[in-house]
């Protein structure tokens, strides 16, 4: 069946994101983090349009749980101290795995902007290729395991995301982008069995 014909993924609920804003979203951001084994992630930098422009990216990270996604603004409040403190905490973690699609540029830039070396990461678009040549997308992914067509808007792709106040589809994009990584893995492992 085309991807076009199939029904939509539903993705995270608003009720079920939180933009990290202050000290305390922080603290709690990291008691929960912290306590997952695996945890899907990306990040979100704004586009650049003219030649040789550089990137000041990322400017939101996105981690999520089975249950909830983080967003954390990078320049908004709390103080970026704090938030550097969250994401190196739980990016660099050993025993927590990070999950996502296409991360090499999220690694290059949290480690060029914000000092972090992201530890124990998988890179989905190769791990799930099963001897394709090309990367798998997000998309490509929830159409072969659940059977739903992800919804990627180019107008939101190519959205300001260094903006201080973010919409409410900017959110939903970005939370659904952390969350349906982790969604995709824990369906890759309960499903594919062991080496």
């Amino acid at each position: 069946m085309p991807e076009e014909d199939l029904p939509p993924y539903e993705g995270i609920g608003l009720e079920d994101v939180r933009l990290v804003k202050s000290d305390a979203d922080a603290a709690e951001a990291l008691a929960a983090l912290s306590k997952a084994d695996v945890i899907g992630f990306d990040t979100e930098s704004k586009p650049t349009f003219a030649k040789g422009e550089e990137s000041t990216g990322p400017h939101l990270v996105q981690l999520a749980t089975d249950d909830t996604a983080w967003l954390f603004q990078i320049g908004a409040s709390p103080a970026v101290d704090v938030l550097q403190g969250v994401l190196r905490a739980v990016l660099e973690a050993p025993d927590i795995l990070k999950v996502g699609f296409g991360l090499g540029d999220d690694l290059r830039r949290l480690r060029s902007k914000l000092g972090i070396e992201t530890n124990n990461v998988i890179d989905l678009s190769t791990a799930l290729r099963r001897g394709e040549r090309n990367a798998l997308g997000a998309r490509t992914a929830v159409a072969r395991f659940f059977g739903q067509r992800l919804q990627k808007s180019k107008r939101i792709t190519t959205t300001n995301w260094a903006q201080a106040r973010l919409t409410e589809k900017q959110i939903l994009y970005a939370a659904d982008d952390a969350h349906v990584a982790l969604r995709i893995y824990r369906h890759w492992r309960a499903t594919t069995p062991a080496e």
